[in-house]
C-alpha cells in the first residue's frame, strides 16, 4: 500500500524537516540491508511525504557507506514515485556562488567504489542516462526556487554535477580538471541515488545548495570544513522553504515520467530464465514485468 508518492533525501546539514507534521518514524526493511537511518513519514502540504537523511541524522556514514540500493530501495516500497534530493556541493564556476541553488541536468561519474544498480546475479538491464533527471521534476523545483526570491541567492536552472569519491575534497589539480570539463558544482552521492531511482522507476531531481568555491578559486581561501559547516546551516533554510514549496505545487499536478517506465525496454534477460532468487530479491522492481 502506498504511503507517500514524495520521497525526500536530506544531504549534509538537512537532516530533517522541520514543517513535517503528523510524523511516523518507521524501519524499512530491504534485500540489500538497512537504509541510512529510519524513515520520517510526514504531512507537509496537505501530503503525506517520506524523509530520509541520507548519511543518518548524526552523520555517521561517509559517501562511500552509504547504503545507496537500500535507501532507493525503501523508497520504492514505500509507494514513492518522485523523489527530490537535496545536496550540499562545492561550487566550480565563478557564477556560481556560495549559497547558490542549482538545479542539476547532468552528471560526470568518477567514483570508484561503489554500486551502481540493482542488476546482476543473472538478470541485466541498461538504462538510458542520457539525461538523468526527470526534466518535469526538475521544473517544478527550479519554478517553485525562483518563485521564493529567496535573499542573496541565485537559482541556477541547469548544471553538471561531478560526483567524486571522497571523503577527502578536491586537489587544486583536480579542482581545476573538473573546471576544464564544465562542471558545475561537484559533490560526492547524487549520481548513484539518480542511476538508481531510474532503475526503480522513480522520478528524480537534485537541488544542489553551494556551501563553497571548492579549492580553485584565487581570492576565496581553500575548502575548509568550519567554511562548509557554517554555510551548511544558512542552505538548510533555504533548502526547507524550496523543497515545501516544490511539494506544494507536485501534490497538485502528479505528472506521468519517462522514469516512470524507464525499465520497459531495458532489461535484456527473459524474465522467466531469471534465477528465482534474483527475482524474489528484486520483485518490487520487476513486478509489472512480470
Amino acid at each position: 500500500m502506498t504511503q507517500a508518492k514524495i520521497g525526500i533525501i536530506g544531504g549534509s546539514g538537512l537532516y530533517k524537516m522541520e514543517a513535517l507534521k503528523d510524523i511516523e518514524e518507521i524501519h524499512v526493511p530491504t534485500p540489500f540491508g538497512p537504509p541510512s537511518d529510519a524513515i520520517i513519514l510526514g504531512t507537509l502540504e496537505g501530503i503525506r511525504v517520506a524523509f530520509l537523511s541520507r548519511h543518518d541524522r548524526n552523520h555517521s556514514l561517509l559517501p562511500t557507506e552509504l547504503p545507496f540500493r537500500a535507501n532507493i530501495y525503501a523508497m520504492k516500497s514505500l509507494g514513492v514515485e518522485y523523489i527530490i534530493s537535496a545536496s550540499a556541493v562545492g561550487s566550480l564556476q565563478e557564477e556560481v556562488k556560495p549559497l547558490d541553488l542549482v538545479i542539476i541536468d547532468q552528471f560526470i561519474d568518477r567514483t570508484r567504489n561503489r554500486v551502481s544498480t540493482f542488476f546482476g546475479e543473472g538478470i541485466v538491464a541498461h538504462i538510458t542516462f542520457a539525461d538523468p533527471i526527470c526534466p518535469q521534476l526538475a521544473k517544478v523545483l527550479a519554478d517553485a526556487a525562483e518563485s521564493l526570491n529567496l535573499p542573496d541567492v541565485v537559482v541556477h536552472r541547469a548544471g553538471t554535477y561531478i560526483c567524486m569519491e571522497g571523503p577527502a575534497f578536491s586537489s587544486r589539480a583536480e579542482s581545476n580538471l573538473y573546471r576544464s570539463w564544465g562542471g558545475t558544482v561537484i559533490g560526492m552521492t547524487n549520481v548513484q541515488e539518480a542511476k538508481l531511482a531510474r532503475e526503480a522507476e522513480i522520478a528524480y531531481a537534485t537541488l544542489a545548495l553551494a556551501t563553497d568555491y571548492d579549492c580553485w578559486h584565487e581570492v576565496h581561501d581553500s575548502v575548509t570544513v568550519d567554511m562548509v559547516l557554517n554555510n551548511l546551516r544558512r542552505n538548510s533554510n533555504n533548502a526547507q522553504r524550496v523543497i515545501q514549496e516544490t511539494v506544494k505545487r507536485l501534490k497538485d499536478n502528479m505528472f506521468v515520467s519517462d522514469s516512470h517506465s524507464a525499465l520497459k525496454n531495458a532489461i535484456l534477460t527473459p524474465l522467466d530464465l531469471v534465477p528465482p532468487a534474483t527475482k524474489e530479491k528484486l520483485h518490487l522492481i520487476l513486478q509489472k514485468y512480470l
